[in-house]
């Protein structure tokens, strides 16, 4: 199974996502691999502050790089894909690379436009792969706000599920990936733990289950 975080706006959480679905991964038992394919290496600088990881950290941000995501993924049992912001040839290739793509969108109208590129290229890699899966995931959510509420009507106009899953904007979060820690290490027993476990376990169910696909994703999710 292989898991990509995309979206071409920065700071909407694919870091975060990333190393902490793999961390989840791999207290289940599961070979993990985790790929930074941000040339702004985030990933792979959280896996530096730690003499070692619960699951392997490469860089491979290059346009080229499917193939040897595809080849690399072989001795895993789930690979996590951080991907890039404004860098459409690499976003294309961890989208080809996929077998589902999550979209994290923040509240806010800019990281829901952004994702329009991101969207596209979903669509079109689904045209001669149509196994690949892919789902908008609220992230960096502040609480009950207004604009946390709106940002599901937003984001469902293109056309997407929605995850039921969502990430809030979290302090043990930043503190975690400041310390080289997943959040399981630095807070095991949080909300943040929780909501990560959350989004984890839907995620493999919906690419094991094969629930987005046609009336019954669009009934599920709105």
């Amino acid at each position: 199974m292989i898991i990509s975080f995309l979206n071409q706006k920065g700071g909407v959480g694919k870091t975060t996502l990333s190393v902490n679905v793999a961390g989840c991964l791999a207290r289940q038992g599961h070979r993990v691999l985790l790929i930074d394919a941000d040339k702004q290496g985030s990933a792979s600088t959280w896996a530096s502050l730690r003499e070692d990881a619960p699951f392997q950290v490469v860089s491979m941000a290059r346009a080229n790089m499917a193939r040897d995501a595809l080849k690399l993924a072989q001795d895993y049992t789930h690979t996590i894909i951080d991907g890039p912001p404004h860098a459409e040839e690499i976003a294309r290739s961890c989208i080809v690379a996929s077998d589902f793509v999550a979209l994290p969108i923040e509240p806010s109208g800019l990281s829901t436009w952004a994702s329009d590129l991101t969207v596209r290229q979903v669509k079109e890699a689904q045209e001669f792969k149509p196994t690949i899966k892919c789902g908008f995931v609220v992230s960096r959510k502040i609480g009950k706000t207004v604009i946390g509420r709106d940002i599901r009507n937003m984001a469902g106009e293109a056309g997407l599920p929605i995850l039921e899953s969502e990430i809030e904007q979290r302090v043990a979060f930043a503190e975690g990936m400041t310390m080289g820690q997943t959040i399981f290490e630095w807070a095991g027993d949080s909300n943040a733990a929780r909501e990560i476990e959350h989004l984890t376990k839907e995620i493999e169910r919906y690419v094991e289950e094969d629930v987005f696909s046609g009336s019954e994703a669009k009934a599920a999710h709105g």
